[in-house]
């Protein structure tokens, strides 16, 4: 995934507008020259991402004082642990405490997760798949922290890759009428075909997309097909997998097991900023 500045400003112009609106009336009680020393603080352990939102975020405010990052994103964090140190106009920075901690809450809880499904399937040569279930407008910032957790991103939306779904072929003749009409428009793409059981499976086989994904696959169905000669066909297992069962899912030889609770599913982590005033009014 390219890293793109263009999509993180807008993210980061957006929430700003959304939470600042026409100006911070409870930061405006105080004087505009009073200074304050800021640091963000971990209270469990996680893993850091979305050291760029915030960097952004202080740029857009025009944040003038200065700041030090401790920590970097993929950095494993501990309870009380330091990431950051800010030190300049106190208005500035109450304005934008929580857009900061709201971007690194979120995508620190996605690559939280996101780390503790790659670790479990480590002794595989399974890769971990995000999905298209994300937040609205914030795709691009979690299937960043998806990869900062050590997942891989699967298509980012419905333009870079093809997935020939249920929905998709109940409207042709065919799989293979599909595959083909699909090949000849877009060489240049992934084709990937959701099937749900062996059969379906067969029939994609014959048609010879890049990938095929089995959907909700019970594991001696899946262990199956894993066996069938794919000839180089990629496999894709999804539906109800989670972190109890994945290994059993990752040790029947799929390639990708992708997950939609990395991005839908996430639990932010505990973090807080505190403050210290250098003069008062």
């Amino acid at each position: 995934m390219k890293f793109d500045k263009i999509i993180i400003q807008n993210n980061v112009s957006s929430a700003l507008t959304e939470d600042i609106g026409t100006g911070d009336v409870s930061a405006d009680l105080l004087n505009n020259d009073l200074l304050a020393s800021g640091t963000i603080i971990c209270r469990q352990r996680a893993i850091l991402a979305g050291v760029p939102w915030v960097n952004e975020v202080l740029r857009q405010a025009k944040f003038d004082g200065k700041w030090c990052w401790l920590k970097k994103d993929g950095d494993v964090l501990q309870n009380n642990d330091i990431l950051c140190q800010f030190k300049g106009n106190a208005k500035i920075l109450l304005q934008i405490e929580r857009v900061m901690l709201n971007f690194l809450q979120t995508l620190s809880g996605v690559a939280t997760i996101t780390k503790t499904y790659v670790d479990k399937i480590a002794h595989t040569n399974c890769q971990v798949l995000d999905t298209r279930k994300t937040i609205p407008n914030l795709r691009y910032a979690q299937k960043y922290a998806v990869k900062i957790g050590g997942g891989f991103n699967h298509r980012f939306g419905l333009f870079d890759a093809v997935l020939i779904k249920e929905n998709h072929l109940l409207s042709v003749d065919s799989l293979t009428s599909i595959v083909t009409k699909a090949k000849n428009k877009f060489n240049d793409k992934m084709i990937e075909v959701e099937v749900e059981n062996l059969s379906q499976f067969k029939q994609a086989l014959r048609a010879k997309p890049d990938r095929i994904l089995l959907d909700n696959f019970l594991i001696p169905d899946l262990k199956k097909a894993v066996a069938m000669p794919h000839f180089g066909i990629e496999l894709e297992a999804s539906g109800d997998i989670n972190i109890h069962n994945i290994n059993q899912f990752a040790n029947t030889g799929v390639d990708y097991i992708s997950l939609g609770c990395l991005t839908k599913n996430i639990s932010a982590v505990d973090l807080s900023m505190r403050f210290e005033y250098s003069s008062r009014p």
